[in-house]
This record gives C-alpha cells, sequence and structure tokens, in this order.
C-alpha cells in the first residue's frame, strides 16, 4: 500500500502504462524469462509508424543477411493479425512442441521461424482476438518457443505503437529497433512517432532503413521516385542515427516473395546493415 501511494499508482497499472520503463518514480522490469532451451544473443526489433512500408520485408532481409555472413537467425512473427513471414519462407503446417516448449519451424536456409500462421488449423483463418489476448501470445512466442542457439532474433513487429509493440518492448530483452519508412513527406511525422516510443521505453534505434526509394528503368538505369522525393537523410541527421540502407522497387525480391522462396533471397542494398547493427 506504500509503495502504491509513492508511485502514485498501484502495481498492476503498470504493465499497461507506456511510461513503465521511465516512470520517474519507479522502476519495474517486466521482462519475462526467455525459455531454458533458449540462447539468443541480440533481439532486434523491426518497427515501422505505420503499415504497408514493407516492413516484414525489411525484417525477413536482415535475417538472410546475418545467414549469409555466417551468423544464426531467427524470427518472431509478432504480426499476429497480419503475418507473412512463413509464406514469404515457404513455410507451412503446425509448430510442433514437447512438455518443454514449442518447437520453431526452420526455412530452407536455416532461419528459425515462429508465427501465429503455424498454430492456426488454416492459415487463411482471420485472427480476431482482443489485444490482452495477441500480447500474451507474443510473450509466449519468447517464454515458450525453443529457440536454441541464435546469435539475432529479430522481431517483426505490427505497425504501430499500440499494444503489441509494448508488449515487445517491456517483455522482451530488446537490444534495438530499425524502423523501416518510406519516401512520402508524411512519413517523417510517422517515423518521429516510431523514434520517440522507442526513447520512452530506452530502447536504442539503430538506425532506419527505407523502402521504396526508387525504381530502376531497365532499360536506361534511369532512378525513378515514384513515391516523390526522400526525406531520409533530413530525418536520420535530425534524428541523429544511421541510414543502414535504401532498398528500391525490386521486381526479382517481389517475385522470389510470391515464389515463397525468400530463404534464397540476396538484398544487396541491406549487405551492410547488419556489421551496422553488430
Amino acid at each position: 500500500m506504500a509503495e502504491e501511494q509513492q508511485s502514485g499508482c498501484a502495481p498492476e497499472a503498470c504493465a499497461s502504462c507506456a511510461h513503465a520503463g521511465s516512470c520517474p518514480s519507479k522502476k519495474v522490469d517486466f521482462r519475462e524469462p526467455a525459455n531454458p532451451h533458449s540462447h539468443v544473443k541480440k533481439v532486434i526489433g523491426v518497427v515501422s509508424g505505420k503499415g504497408g512500408v514493407g516492413k516484414s520485408l525489411v525484417t525477413a532481409s536482415l535475417a538472410r543477411m546475418a545467414i549469409e555472413k555466417g551468423y544464426t537467425a531467427g524470427i518472431l512473427d509478432a504480426d499476429i493479425t497480419g503475418p507473412s513471414i512463413p509464406k514469404m519462407y515457404g513455410v507451412h503446417g503446425g509448430a510442433m512442441g514437447n512438455e518443454e516448449g514449442m518447437l520453431p519451424r526452420e526455412a530452407k536456409d536455416g532461419t528459425k521461424i515462429m508465427s501465429v500462421n503455424l498454430l492456426l488449423e488454416d492459415e487463411t483463418d482471420p485472427v480476431i482476438w482482443r489485444g490482452p489476448v495477441i500480447a500474451g501470445v507474443v510473450k509466449q512466442f519468447w517464454t515458450d518457443v525453443m529457440w536454441g542457439d541464435l546469435d539475432f532474433l529479430f522481431v517483426d513487429m505490427p505497425p504501430g505503437t499500440g499494444d503489441v509493440p509494448l508488449t515487445v518492448f517491456q517483455s522482451l530483452p530488446v537490444d534495438g529497433v530499425v524502423i523501416v519508412t518510406s519516401p512520402q513527406d508524411l512519413v517523417q511525422m510517422i517515423v518521429k512517432k516510431a523514434y520517440n516510443m522507442a526513447k520512452k521505453m530506452n530502447i536504442p534505434v539503430l538506425g532506419i532503413v527505407e523502402n521504396y526509394s526508387y525504381l530502376e528503368c531497365p532499360d536506361c538505369g534511369k532512378k525513378i521516385s515514384v513515391f516523390g522525393e526522400s526525406h531520409i537523410d533530413e530525418i536520420a541527421n535530425e534524428l541523429d542515427v544511421e541510414i543502414l540502407g535504401k532498398m528500391p522497387i525490386d521486381p526479382k525480391l517481389a517475385e522470389i516473395v510470391e515464389q515463397e522462396r525468400f530463404y534464397e533471397a540476396s538484398n544487396k542494398y541491406l549487405e551492410n546493415a547488419i556489421e551496422k547493427i553488430q
């Protein structure tokens, strides 16, 4: 009771508060323990302030670059209502488990994947759950999944700054986040929202990736700014963060996604991102 009066709020109320990690009157650690069979060196969140900027593509690309450089990598698909990671890798069917936990599915390149689509009877079934249930599933993907030995676990977040990003930031030992954006004018404000949320939760922002930066003409090689001129350099300078890469609209990458062969992808636009993150 005295603790409640001193902090100004009940302990149970802190778990859903966006300021829980930075409350000046009370420091509370909500991080959940990993499964005993998980030994993850770095947890990297991939976030965006809005949908439709290719966040899952960037998440998978970072995992692929890590694999290509000899690291071990996994993807925790925290976008519960819009999961796309398993299909990109051609991973279908139910995840298996035992009394010690769930086993992630492994793609052909060795990337370990856990997604709600691997738990549904039919992967096209909609996930019509309320926020607390979704947040609980994300926690279980950390506490109940036996990830094994991983150099990197990339967390594909849903867009925005709602329940699930808050749960990930509070419950997982996130080492840093990568913000994904696109060239439109509106995005400058959106990037700042994602940046400010990370800062309020005391999570380092490792850098920004701009997707849909341009389209390269197949005939003359000219770069066409389909979505307008980029503002990524201005934003990066203002926020004092690194640019980890600028990804164009690449038909070859799109084709690999459609063919569910992302385990063969080599995203040269992000080839230096892993080194910068490390």
